[in-house]
């Protein structure tokens, strides 16, 4: 038996998501057959946004070799109330998607913003993809917003509830943010 139900971490993340304000679409989980290497996968937004134009992709992997080197730290334990050595992580990704911008941001002033949005507790990575549909047309830009934290094994095996709390408060900050920019780079007008 697991000395961590990784299923049910992930249930108790999407209801503490919810909590902070995001409603959760779907979930996807996946594993790999030959390295055990899991994924699980929730697609969320702000209750608010609903009809677009965001989404929030949440993944966490998780590694077998981790999760069997932390089940053993637990066993080897020799006191049930001691705590195991907090040095086994799983990474955490959130990746914010918008459509094809026509007016896109410029990317070190958006950069700079989300990083003072996001802060230490949820550093940021920006970047943008040019696509062109045919060699005569104008670039479609996709802007891409990932943020990477990693979650303690130790902390989610003491059942620590606000784990994530101060994370998914500023990934609705981020999402709040891009909302409020996302009609002028759009180009739409209200």
């Amino acid at each position: 038996m697991a000395v961590i139900d990784v299923a049910g971490f992930v249930a108790d993340l999407k209801d503490h998501a919810v909590d902070h304000g995001f409603h959760v679409h779907d979930e996807r989980h996946f594993v790999e057959t030959y390295s055990l290497r899991q994924a699980w996968e929730v697609d969320l937004h702000p209750e608010d946004a609903c009809g677009g134009p965001l989404d929030l992709h949440l993944a966490l992997e998780i590694d077998p070799r981790v999760l069997l080197s932390f089940e053993d730290a637990v066993l080897e334990l020799e006191d049930e109330n001691e705590e195991p050595p907090d040095i086994h992580r799983f990474p955490l990704h959130f990746t914010w998607a918008l459509p094809p911008l026509p007016h896109s941001p410029d990317l070190l002033i958006l950069a700079t913003d989300l990083a003072g949005v996001g802060g230490p507790e949820l550093p940021l990575e920006v970047s943008a993809i040019d696509s062109y549909a045919t060699v005569t047309d104008g670039a479609d830009r996709t802007v891409g917003i990932v943020g990477r934290v990693e979650v303690s094994l130790t902390k989610v095996y003491q059942g620590q509830q606000d784990l994530l709390c101060d994370v998914l408060d500023r990934c609705h900050e981020v999402s709040a943010y891009l909302l409020e920019r996302a009609p002028a780079w759009l180009g739409e007008t209200y």
